[in-house]
């Protein structure tokens, strides 16, 4: 673990928990595994501040802990899963571009709360949903509920481990920390629930408030006194099949960038119908006969069964090998091969950034060398049609940023300069994860800059959420055009004009991390591929 990456998780932490929190977390990423009693007296923080935010960081996957054999409980963080973070606008824009506002809205809460029960995250939704809608509208749960089944259907959110049911015995004492245990059956099995109701709005009077009081406090009491029927059976994010989803989101790109449309289309089906029965790290997807694709293609591609065949033999011959040919039954056997896809898109970054940083020239060079492996100098010369002085300068730009590496084979044992071949070549996962430390750099960076600029213009923006506070309350009372022009006008224009800068930096800002975390999702996936499991 690269000390960029414990900087970058002690960011993230401190700006979506707060200090005490960003400071166990941050130990526990630092020193690994620990005891409570280590932990407490490392960091000097009190017994009952240590364990609520252990509860906290349990409660949203960000800390694990493990019971040892001598009776004490240990707790581990995890680094990778507290970089995620970082990844939850871009988890909540795709639940919004997939299941409109009520999933964006369910996987909003599950994020922001850790886990939570299908039946709360109905209600919450519901109720958040009819804030937004007009005056008489109200959502009702059964619609919520829906999305929450069709997420759970396409696996994007899944049930949490659980205590095992065990009978009680009043002699043997309890273990000093459950065992949570989870059923691979009923990872995705939503709860039969009978959720009658529509979401309610937040009242704005205190005189209704105040009238209905006495009845509400009646209605909760007895709410409480029942508890839901999915008690105990909590929901989290399934963060591994968003990033399925975002790695066949890339693929399908891909293939529309070097082919057409039609072919993207294609591999974008064979993707959705293995998407569910093929594992994240799975090197390919399941096979698929050209029948089944040919039936599960779009309504709207009318392309006859011959002309299908075509693209996917055109498909399995190209170079870059996305898709392959594993038999000939059913019209043959096709697969999408998934980890020669990542490593693809991890070139095409490599390639990318080569050229953005050291020019076109370079970029060819580097794609020379990505294609033959191995070559001398001389070779790098003749081969890019580049004079023998830039191309040595070019050659050795490149070798001290890590992106070109130098191999020395001798002929004779005493490794003498003129009896040794100096080969150029391109490493390609060791290029990522340089690539990757230093995204995670630029990303720290610009959480701090924005930190900075937020600090520096905070008795503004102090003053600016004031005015649009007291501008809301008289609107809401019916205020004159003429109060309210001179409530606007307690915000002069220089001053104006100075928020409009914050706004935007913070915006580019924003941007900019987002862009930065699509390179990183490229390149981890690409290290992750080509690490064996075992």
């Amino acid at each position: 673990m690269t000390q960029a990456e414990i900087k970058l998780c002690s960011l993230l932490l401190q700006e979506h928990f707060g200090e005490i929190v960003e400071k166990i977390g941050t130990y526990l990423i630092r020193t690994g595994t620990q005891p409570l009693r280590m932990i407490v007296s490392d960091t000097g923080l009190l017994l009952d501040q240590v364990k609520k935010a252990l509860c906290v960081l349990i409660q949203h996957n960000l800390v694990t802990y493990q019971l040892q054999k001598r009776g004490f409980v240990e707790y581990e963080a995890h680094c990778k899963r507290v970089l995620r973070i970082l990844r939850y606008p871009r988890y909540i824009y795709t639940a919004k571009t997939l299941y409109s506002d009520t999933g964006e809205l369910i996987v909003e809460e599950l994020l922001l709360n850790g886990k939570m029960t299908m039946s709360a995250v109905v209600r919450k939704v519901a109720d958040r949903l009819t804030e937004t809608m007009e005056d008489g509208k109200t959502m009702d749960y059964a619609d919520v509920s829906n999305t929450f089944v069709r997420l759970a259907d396409t696996h994007f959110v899944q049930r949490c481990p659980l205590v095992p049911e065990t009978p009680e015995s009043p002699d043997a004492p309890p273990p000093p920390a459950p065992t949570l245990v989870v059923n691979e059956k009923d990872m995705y099995v939503v709860p039969r629930l009978n959720l009658v109701g529509k979401g309610k709005r937040r009242r704005s009077c205190d005189e209704e408030e105040n009238g209905e009081r006495k009845a509400k406090k009646q209605k909760q009491d007895g709410e409480s006194s029942e508890p839901p029927a999915d008690d105990g059976i909590y929901w989290q994010v399934n963060i591994d099949r968003f990033h399925q989803h975002f790695r066949d989101q890339g693929i399908v790109s891909a293939v529309a960038n070097r082919m057409d449309q039609t072919s993207s289309e294609i591999v974008r089906t064979m993707l959705r119908m293995s998407e569910v029965t093929t594992s994240s790290g799975a090197p390919y997807t399941q096979p698929l006969s050209s029948n089944e694709i040919f039936r599960s293609l779009p309504a709207g591609y009318n392309i006859a069964k011959q002309v299908l065949d075509q693209y996917l033999t055109l498909l399995a011959d190209d170079p870059l090998e996305f898709v392959g040919k594993s038999g000939d039954s059913g019209g043959g056997m096709y697969t999408v091969n998934l980890h020669k896809a990542l490593a693809s898109l991890a070139t095409a970054t490599l390639e990318s950034i080569v050229e953005e940083r050291f020019g076109s020239r370079c970029a060819r060079i580097f794609r020379l060398l990505l294609r033959k492996k191995h070559l001398e100098q001389k070779q790098v010369e003749d081969f890019a049609m580049i004079p023998a002085k830039e191309a040595k300068d070019m050659l050795y730009k490149m070798l001290s940023e890590n992106f070109v590496s130098l191999q020395e084979i001798p002929k004779t044992p005493d490794h003498a300069p003129s009896r040794t071949f100096y080969l150029y070549t391109v490493n390609v996962p060791s290029s990522a994860r340089m690539l990757l430390h230093r995204c995670y750099k630029s990303v720290a960076n610009l959480m701090e800059r924005r930190q900075y600029e937020t600090k520096e213009n905070k008795r503004l923006l102090e003053k600016s959420q004031r005015v649009e506070a007291i501008l809301a309350s008289m609107q809401a009372t019916g205020a004159e055009e003429a109060q309210l022009q001179e409530i606007e006008e307690m915000i002069t224009a220089p001053e104006r004009q100075q928020l409009e800068n914050l706004k935007r930096n913070v915006n580019k800002i924003d941007a900019s991390e987002n862009q930065v975390d699509e390179t990183i999702f490229v390149l981890e996936s690409f290290i992750e591929s080509t690490v064996k499991k075992p």
